[in-house]
C-alpha cells in the first residue's frame, strides 16, 4: 500500500475554512430560513401553493358569508393577512424550519371535513363544511434553487476566506 499527500499552499487553507465553516451552519442556516420566509409570505399572498398551483377557492357559501360580514379579501390564507405575518422561522447550526403559530394555520395546511371538530352548543358542526386543504408550507422549486445558490455562495465565501 503507499500513500499520497496532498498539500497546497492555497487549496489546503482554503478546505480548512470551509471545514472550520461546517462545524457552525448557523449563518447560513439563518439566511435560508429568512429567503425561505419570504418566499412563502409571497406564494400566500399571490395564492399559491409551493408546487405553483392556486389555492383551492373559497366555497360560494363561504363568499356569502363574507360579504354578509362585510369581509374584504384576497386570495384564500389572505382575509387578513394576519396568518402570512405570523410565520416565523427556527434556525439552528444544522437545522432550519417555518411554522405558524396561528390557529387555523393546520387546517389550512391539512384541510378539515365537516364535523371534525366536534359541534356547536346548538348541535351544528364544527366546521360547518369540509375545508380543502390549502397547502402554503413548502419548498418549491425556485426556493431549492435560491437556497442552493445561497449555500454554494456561502461556501465559495469560507473557502476564500472573505466574510
Amino acid at each position: 500500500m503507499f500513500t499520497i499527500e496532498f498539500n497546497n499552499d492555497q487549496i489546503t487553507p482554503a478546505l480548512g475554512r470551509v471545514a472550520a465553516a461546517l462545524g457552525d451552519m448557523t449563518p447560513v442556516m439563518q439566511d435560508l430560513a429568512e429567503l425561505w420566509l419570504s418566499s412563502t409570505q409571497d406564494r400566500m399572498e399571490r395564492g399559491e401553493q409551493p408546487d405553483g398551483t392556486p389555492f383551492a377557492p373559497r366555497s360560494p357559501t363561504t363568499l356569502e358569508q363574507y360579504a354578509a360580514q362585510g369581509f374584504i379579501f384576497g386570495a384564500p390564507l389572505n382575509l387578513t393577512g394576519e396568518m402570512r405575518q405570523q410565520l416565523a422561522t427556527e434556525s439552528g447550526s444544522d437545522f432550519l424550519r417555518i411554522g405558524s403559530n396561528a390557529i387555523q394555520s393546520a387546517v389550512m395546511q391539512f384541510g378539515a371535513s365537516q364535523g371534525a371538530f366536534g359541534s356547536t352548543a346548538k348541535g351544528g358542526p364544527i366546521p360547518w363544511g369540509d375545508i380543502p386543504a390549502r397547502p402554503f408550507l413548502g419548498i418549491s422549486d425556485e426556493d431549492e434553487t435560491n437556497m442552493m445558490a445561497e449555500l454554494a455562495e456561502w461556501l465559495e465565501t469560507a473557502a476564500s476566506g472573505t466574510n
